[in-house]
């Protein structure tokens, strides 16, 4: 049949009206498919949900490598063009390199020995129906995500129909995606799908949300790759003797199971969620250090962060949104005053330099600013080179390993902020974490709080001066002192 030409979709419908609720049918029966347990139990649940019309079928599977969810995700796009006139779909993956060489490949693949594939046309974008006057109602796209093109997960409203999202390795796909997806998904009276698959590298996100806090929303599966008949055993056999069983790389890679650190994630959170939970310990003669994060634009937090010793619960952080450096710097003073602050980092990146000049000017004792991309302190233990990549990444690690022991508030902001950033190494092998502006690319929010935290490890402090109540009190300089900004150091 040629590309052009127009075909009558009656016989189409007629043919496949029969498998309009059962996936499973139609994959063994017209794609003579041979599914494992997992991937036709997955099928069963499909048609199972579309019993109750009013609620979205929402699945997520987690799995190790090799299952055949490739394979999978084929099968059920083409069950949902080929048995419900005028569907509509998007699908997705973490990058356009997986969407093109795999997902859209094994699509292209089962297509081809599909006995109704000349009623669809199929392109590098799209599968669309080929019967007239359907060509843009009844269609399937490829869609590389990008927080820029959020909107064409948002007009998928297919009133009465079928509508079908797939996100393919979804750990990646970002919450801007997921949100704007969730919001387009409220069609009444529609047969609304929306399947997401993937290996579980992180441990923060919507996907691993999935089984966790929206656990109820979704039937979660997680696949152990050895239970599946395709599977190379004896390689999945060394991975859990060489890492161990319970090792996060044998986690991911083989069990399907979320690890207790994402891959890149610099603090896990079990970490994190200990030291929510742990009483603060104190000892009076710990010194009180407060960090300040500085706001440069639109979203930002400025965040000013108090922590005397391990505890850096019993003062909440002060989070301001829009304001000018002058005013954060007037509550920097009230905070130090407050807090009896031994000393006072302020990140001195962009506009924090003034925020640093004024604390100086108005007499805040042991003001020192931090320069997130100096250098480092901290050398490996073999001498051979740095550590961590710059300033910023260094603190971190000091925040890190304090959180073994430290008590943090229960906030949730907080707990992504800390959980949600990522590292990876430079040319020198040493550690560097992700920028903030990659972090919004992810659609996460600028880690105000976690850095405002960190800052607090900038440098050793102790309590070295008796403390006068004038000592705590801002002081303006008269109009003909020459003030030298490094007096106080």
């Amino acid at each position: 049949m040629r590309r052009d030409a127009k075909v009558d979709a009656a016989p189409l419908l007629e043919a496949m009206a029969r498998w309009a609720r059962d996936p499973l049918g139609f994959v063994t029966q017209t794609l003579k498919a041979v599914p494992d347990n997992w991937q036709r139990e997955v099928l069963q649940e499909i048609g199972a949900g579309l019993a109750t019309p009013d609620e979205a079928v929402r699945i997520a599977v987690a799995s190790g490598h090799g299952v055949g969810k490739s394979a999978l995700v084929a099968w059920i796009l083409l069950w949902a063009m080929g048995t419900h006139q005028d569907t509509r779909g998007v699908v997705t993956a973490n990058t356009e390199t997986q969407l093109r060489t795999k997902t859209w490949a094994e699509l292209a693949k089962w297509l081809r020995g599909w006995e109704y594939r000349e009623w669809f046309d199929f392109t590098s974008m799209a599968l669309a129906s080929r019967v007239v006057g359907h060509g843009q109602t009844w269609r399937l796209d490829l869609v590389p995500w990008s927080e820029t093109n959020a909107e064409a997960f948002a007009g998928l409203h297919n009133q009465g129909k079928r509508t079908i999202v797939v996100f393919d390795e979804a750990s990646a796909i970002p919450d801007v995606i997921w949100d704007t997806t969730e919001g387009a998904l409220t069609d009444k009276e529609t047969e609304l799908l929306w399947l997401v698959f993937g290996n579980p590298t992180r441990n923060t996100g919507r996907f691993r949300e999935c089984f966790a806090r929206f656990a109820h929303r979704w039937r979660g599966r997680q696949v152990d790759s050895r239970t599946v008949r395709i599977t190379n055993k004896a390689q999945l056999q060394r991975w859990a003797d060489d890492y161990g069983e319970d090792s996060d790389f044998v986690r991911v890679r083989v069990r399907g199971v979320f690890p207790r650190a994402g891959s890149m994630q610099f603090i896990d959170s079990e970490s994190v969620s200990e030291a929510m939970r742990r009483e603060p310990t104190v000892q009076p003669d710990e010194p009180t250090v407060i960090g300040v994060d500085v706001a440069r634009f639109g979203d930002d937090r400025s965040v000013i962060f108090a922590r005397k010793g391990l505890d850096a619960r019993s003062r909440p952080p002060l989070v301001l949104r829009g304001v000018d450096t002058m005013t954060l710097s007037g509550r920097v003073v009230e905070a130090a005053a407050q807090h009896r602050a031994d000393a006072v980092f302020v990140d001195e990146g962009g506009v924090g330099g003034g925020v640093v000049d004024r604390l100086r000017q108005l007499g805040v004792p042991h003001v020192i600013g931090v320069n997130f991309a100096g250098k480092p302190d901290r050398w490996t233990a073999e001498g051979s080179g740095p550590l961590f990549a710059n300033k910023r990444a260094e603190i971190w690690g000091r925040m890190k390993e304090w959180l073994k022991a430290g008590a943090v508030p229960d906030d949730t902001a907080l707990a992504q902020d800390l959980t949600g950033v990522e590292y990876g190494y430079d040319a020198r092998n040493a550690i560097q974490l992700e920028r903030k502006d990659d972090m919004k690319k992810r659609g996460l929010a600028s880690p105000d709080l976690g850095d405002a935290l960190a800052l607090t490890f900038a440098q050793p402090v102790h309590p070295v001066w008796q403390r006068r109540e004038a000592d705590l009190k801002p002081r303006i300089l008269d109009e003909d002192h020459d003030y030298d900004m490094f007096h106080d150091l």
